[in-house]
């Protein structure tokens, strides 16, 4: 099996709408974490798909080692414990995927930078704790705190997306609210979507 497409999309930006739209057009998905695969066991407990990504590229020289029988990748990053990680702004990362598998297709999951951060912020501890305690590329410890720093983190990942994929046919930015968003995914994808809409909404932040 080949890696088709993967999302580098921020946490809370669609990343579980894109992997349920995937999941339903038939893609095999990795979302953030392999929760099927997890033990009440010493390192079993939570399995995060970017740990596997880089143990499969450092222990390996495959990213997809650790994930056989996995076509798509939905949300990468995780922020855990002592661990801050972020494949999808690790262009070392991103690069060995494509040569491995030369014909994937890049997605970037977004949407309004001020109501990505109000999600954000509503999301469990992500806003309030984990972004700002925690080292995030773009995001050094201790900032993250407001919405205004959250959206100039947000906008500046999208523009270095924007930057190292300019004029690539196999990168695609979308904005899960546009009401296209269903037929571009579509259409970049070359396979037909059966379901586009909304999942893992956050009831908080929508009704701040």
């Amino acid at each position: 099996m080949t890696l088709d497409v993967v999302n580098l999309g921020l946490p809370k930006s669609g990343t579980t709408t894109l992997a349920r739209a995937l999941a339903e057009a038939g893609y095999t998905v990795a979302d953030h974490r392999l929760r099927d695969k997890e033990e009440d066991k010493p390192g079993k407990r939570r399995i995060f798909v970017a740990n596997l990504l880089y143990r499969g590229l450092y222990e390996h020289d495959d990213p997809m080692a650790l994930l056989p029988g996995y076509d798509a990748i939905s949300e990468m990053s995780f922020i855990h414990g002592k661990f801050s990680v972020w494949p999808q702004c690790d262009f070392i990362l991103l690069r060995a995927l494509k040569e491995r598998f030369p014909a994937l297709k890049f997605i970037a999951t977004r949407r309004d930078a001020r109501s990505h951060s109000k999600s954000i912020m509503a999301w469990n501890n992500l806003g309030t704790t984990r972004l700002p305690n925690n080292s995030v590329p773009g995001l050094p410890v201790g900032y993250g705190k407001s919405e205004d720093q959250q959206m100039r983190w947000i906008d500046g990942h999208y523009d270095a997306l924007q930057h190292w994929f300019r004029n690539d046919p196999d990168y695609l930015e979308i904005d899960v609210s546009d009401r296209d968003a269903q037929a571009k995914v579509s259409t970049f994808l070359g396979r037909d979507l059966p379901w586009w809409g909304k999942a893992n909404v956050n009831r908080k932040a929508k009704a701040s």
